[in-house]
């Protein structure tokens, strides 16, 4: 379930991105993207590397210029604003420290810049460590730190200012991954506390499942979908968005579909109410899915591997070449090279055009 936003800090705005485009050169980036943000909401923007998900978060903090398009924070047109101007805090994946200042000194960097005055910034820079947890570290060091521990010194540098928007460049990518889960944790807590609307660019969908209020998911400069992570999740738009979103990603079985029948090879399964399509795709994800005895379900398949995660069992199955995963419980067994059957619900069945990508809607 989605966490709702939360109330804002009264400096949270609204971003709206209208028909972003960018050319290099010849090379069209990025295809008139266009998402309106609410004041306090996490918007991730996630796809696999090169599908323009950076870009976009650069032209938002003006480190890249706007081809064509404007963007809008709260009512105000800021386009062709210096970065400096648009009231924008970014963290990068490099974390990007000064190495010979303190914790302290890093974090209060933006506002020695504004020239505060030394008392309060003493007493916001110490506000901000104890926000992302390093109060007992202000004089330390970048390289006396964790990886986890310089990620928060960037976060409390960039919370420090108390911005109207937060962009977020992949900051997790760096870490390992029980660090990651923690500070995954730890960003969502502080993002709700804040209410600061924040932008999150990653290629992990994990982090953009747990974190983010919308999901836009991004292929070579296009948006695909916009949704809450459980709408893109569930209800997919099209091939590309249902094989990206999920671990494992979702199984595809291809064939074709006439007279409410999909066909593929000696497989012949019911679809009521489906319209014909001459290539398509069958798909149907890892737990809408069970092992059975051979020759009592949709298709037969040769175990290939069988892989005990604690909480559950990955069966993967190999069907003339093409791999297809099953989750079970963990009390599971069943040994490689054995022969196995998949039995589906219809219900949890979704078809898409092979050609083109899009989903072919039930009725």
């Amino acid at each position: 379930m989605t966490a709702p936003i939360a109330e804002t800090t009264g400096t949270a705005k609204s971003i709206s991105i209208r028909n972003f485009n960018k050319y290099y050169g010849g090379f069209h980036a990025l295809k008139d993207l266009s998402i309106e943000v609410k004041a306090g909401e996490f918007l991730v923007l996630l796809g696999p590397s090169g599908c323009g998900k950076s870009t976009a978060l650069r032209m938002i903090a003006g480190l890249e210029s706007i081809s064509s398009g404007a963007l809008l924070i709260g009512d105000r047109d800021v386009t062709e604003v210096l970065p400096k101007y648009r009231d924008i805090a970014m963290v990068f994946q490099s974390y990007a420290l000064y190495p010979h200042k303190t914790v302290a000194e890093n974090i209060g960097f933006p506002l020695k810049v504004a020239k505060t005055p030394a008392a309060e910034m003493e007493a916001a820079v110490r506000a901000a460590a104890d926000q992302v947890e390093l109060g007992e570290h202000l004089d330390r060091f970048p390289g006396q730190l964790s990886g986890g521990q310089r990620q928060r010194v960037a976060l409390a540098r960039a919370i420090i200012r108390r911005p109207s928007v937060f962009l977020m460049d992949e900051p997790l990518s760096n870490l390992d991954a029980k660090l990651r889960g923690n500070m995954r944790a730890e960003l969502k807590h502080m993002q709700g506390e804040l209410g600061i609307t924040t932008i999150y660019v990653t290629h992990d969908q994990i982090e953009a499942m747990t974190l983010a209020h919308r999901v836009a998911i991004m292929k070579d400069g296009v948006l695909q979908q916009l949704g809450t992570p459980k709408e893109v999740y569930s209800d997919p738009a099209n091939l590309f968005v249902a094989g990206f979103m999920g671990s494992p990603p979702m199984n595809f079985v291809t064939g074709a579909l006439a007279n409410e029948v999909f066909t593929s090879g000696s497989i012949q399964f019911p679809l009521l109410s489906t319209p014909n399509t001459a290539s398509a795709t069958l798909g149907f994800r890892p737990e809408d899915c069970q092992i059975t005895a051979p020759g009592t379900g949709f298709l037969d398949a040769d175990v290939f591997t069988v892989e005990m995660t604690g909480d559950q069992v990955l069966v993967t199955l190999r069907m003339d070449g093409t791999p297809l995963v099953v989750k079970m419980p963990k009390e599971f067994e069943i040994e490689a090279g054995a022969k196995a059957g998949i039995t589906l619900d219809p219900k949890h069945l979704y078809v898409f055009d092979t050609d083109t990508g899009a989903r072919v809607r039930r009725g």
